[in-house]
């Protein structure tokens, strides 16, 4: 689906990690968390296949990255201390709210208008913290927030697409770590689970889209990827759904 429809696989894997993981008996209270790191850790592999891609196109400005990736990494590692503090149930409610935002968006085909120019150093860390922050928190590379304001900022679109790409590594990275410290002594040792990561399920998905991203890619230039956009929205908001009822 990332290769397919130019999104993070965070809408797909934390809604579907958390099923699972309270269907194998994991608390309520830490099986949210545990799916949003678990999907944090999987999206370094993917991103960073993604960034290798796009630069050998030369679609990675790396400016920009180099600035928004301080405030990124602040942005995304402060924001996993906020995540480990909110209950499932409001972590829950927030990521469907959010995935709810992007979905209508994919599903209207909205695209921002470019508007304005670039902003300064101050603008793009202060864009990148609240990038990171929220990207942490919905456990996404940051794409769906990335690319629209850069697009804003008068970026040509597969410019912004390459360079949110890069500023994903970034942001899986700190999020991560941020995850693996702050769940550390809020889950039980031993059975691969570092913090609130996963480690099978992270090496398990982060191997299966490393092979599968470039079909997606491909198939991109074959298939009505303006129609699949509009079922794959759908199908966020039934997996929202279900994660939601699964937490109640």
């Amino acid at each position: 689906m990332a290769g397919l429809l130019g999104i993070g696989g965070g809408g797909i894997m934390v809604p579907v990690l958390t099923t699972l993981f309270l269907y194998q008996g994991v608390p309520v209270e830490s099986a949210v968390h545990l799916a949003l790191g678990t999907s944090m850790a999987s999206i370094i592999v993917t991103s960073l296949s993604s960034l290798r891609a796009h630069n050998f196109e030369g679609a990675v400005i790396w400016n920009i990255v180099k600035t928004m990736s301080i405030g990124i990494i602040s942005g995304s590692f402060l924001a996993t201390f906020i995540a480990v503090n909110i209950s499932s149930l409001y972590l829950t409610i927030f990521f469907s709210l959010f995935i709810a935002y992007v979905s209508t968006q994919m599903f209207l085909n909205k695209k921002p208008k470019p508007n304005r120019e670039l902003a300064g150093t101050g603008g793009l860390l202060f864009a990148g913290s609240g990038i990171g922050a929220i990207s942490a928190l919905v456990s996404i590379g940051g794409g769906s927030l990335t690319v629209p304001y850069l697009v804003w900022q008068n970026i040509d679109i597969k410019k912004a697409i390459g360079t949110s790409a890069a500023i994903g590594l970034p942001i899986s990275i700190a999020g991560t770590a941020g995850y693996i410290i702050n769940g550390w002594s809020a889950t039980a040792a031993g059975n691969y689970t570092f913090g609130f990561v996963y480690l099978p399920a992270a090496l398990l998905i982060s191997t299966a889209s490393f092979f599968t991203a470039p079909y997606g890619a491909r198939l991109a230039h074959r298939l009505p990827v303006a129609s699949l956009k509009k079922v794959f929205a759908l199908l966020l908001i039934i997996l929202c759904v279900k994660m939601l009822s699964s937490v109640l």
